[in-house]
């Protein structure tokens, strides 16, 4: 990943590349590349902020609050401090704490299970479908008790979990749906747009997300007025007016700054998503040259009525460390999302799981590897990955 980007549990600065005498490396993400296609509307957008001498919410977060509610064709768009942030205020808007239970999947970035416990609940996980990675769906209402008060799915990468069953298995009980879209803004579900169809939709605008900031920032979704006049409250202190504190809220407010950025960079959205699209399709026919049978597995395309953004393109791989280490000795970079399941992570040893209880989870930690996949990547640069994973594979079978 560009050095741009401060290291991140989440996404490393090198992407799991070293730098390797006499090899042309790349990036995992170039940053620097998008950045040069965009310096003057982003220093413009920056010095509008500096100038006015405003940087904790106002007009920029107000106007970038319209403008992704209408690219996203949602009612309401609350802006927050950062994507994790987004997932526990939907609980807390929601009066979800002690003594609840949220379902959601353990194949996901720590934030999803985190803003669980944060919020004082227990998350129950459900295991995950080979094919997508996401939560499957056939399994959540055997893990419905009377404690449930939530469902949190993922849309893993940029595809879409199936939200229709979820909503149907929700229906007529106080559950709340809480989409963590923060890798698939602009992904759809049967022509809808992710962050749209359950009771909450949370975005990130983590630098590398297909929407990225200079910085932390996130975004929640709603059609209910009464939600986001709360997560309005919440995010300040639990403050309608200055001092006085109907709630006890957080501080959770996005920078000017950060809005500005990101309204500059909200109208290069689409031609970057179908730039990844592209990409994503030109791996896939790139991989059925290269003939690599069961060695490798690449996510087909997404079903009809659906998008996937491909914030990542994450095949699943025999060998997989084995793999790495030998693209890594090309120059190649790659990363794992995520090498061990939420339900396996020493942070959620209370829940009690044990290894084996979500074998498709736990296999996918063992197998998925992520290819570079950005707007910028060039056909010789993807050829280059492609190549050297078809040569490790002649080499080793």
């Amino acid at each position: 990943m560009s050095s741009s980007v401060a290291p991140s549990p989440e996404t490393r600065v090198d992407g799991g590349a070293k730098a390797v005498a006499g090899v042309n490396s790349f990036e995992f993400l170039d940053l620097k590349a998008q950045f040069a296609t965009i310096r003057g509307e982003v220093m413009a957008a920056i010095t509008r902020v500096m100038e006015s001498q405003h940087f904790i919410l106002g007009s920029e977060v107000v106007e970038f609050e319209k403008e992704i509610a209408a690219r996203l064709g949602a009612k309401h768009a609350i802006a927050c401090a950062s994507g994790s942030d987004a997932l526990l205020l939907t609980l807390m808007a929601s009066g979800i704490g002690a003594g609840d239970e949220v379902i959601t999947t353990p194949f996901t970035f720590i934030a999803t299970g985190g803003a669980i416990a944060r919020a004082g609940a227990k998350p129950v996980f459900v295991d995950i479908e080979a094919a997508t990675f996401n939560i499957d769906v056939a399994k959540i209402e055997a893990a419905m008790t009377t404690r449930t008060r939530a469902v949190m799915p993922v849309h893993l990468f940029g595809l879409a979990a199936d939200i229709d069953p979820i909503l149907d298995v929700a229906r007529g009980r106080d559950i709340a749906i809480v989409e963590d879209a923060a890798q698939a803004i602009g992904s759809t579900y049967k022509a809808r747009n992710v962050g749209t169809m359950g009771t909450y939709g949370c975005f990130s605008f983590f630098p590398s997300k297909n929407l990225g900031g200079a910085g932390d920032g996130g975004l929640v979704t709603t059609e209910d007025a009464t939600l986001a006049e709360r997560l309005r409250v919440i995010r300040v202190h639990g403050s309608k007016k200055k001092y006085h504190h109907d709630v006890l809220g957080t501080n959770s407010r996005l920078d000017a700054l950060q809005a500005a950025i990101l309204r500059a960079k909200l109208a290069h959205l689409e031609a970057w998503t179908a730039a990844r699209e592209e990409r994503a399709e030109r791996y896939r026919q790139m991989f059925a040259a290269a003939q690599l049978g069961e060695n490798v597995a690449v996510p087909g395309a997404p079903p009809a009525g659906s998008r996937h953004v491909y914030n990542q393109f994450t095949i699943r791989c025999r060998q997989r460390d084995a793999l790495r280490e030998s693209l890594r000795a090309a120059g190649i970079p790659t990363e794992i999302y995520y090498p061990v399941p939420l339900h396996l992570q020493p942070a959620f040893a209370y829940l009690g799981y044990k290894q084996g209880d979500l074998p498709i989870a736990e296999k996918a930690s063992d197998e998925a590897l992520s290819l570079p996949v950005f707007p910028e990547l060039t056909e010789p640069q993807q050829q280059s990955v492609v190549g050297a994973i078809e040569k490790f594979y002649r080499r080793t079978n």
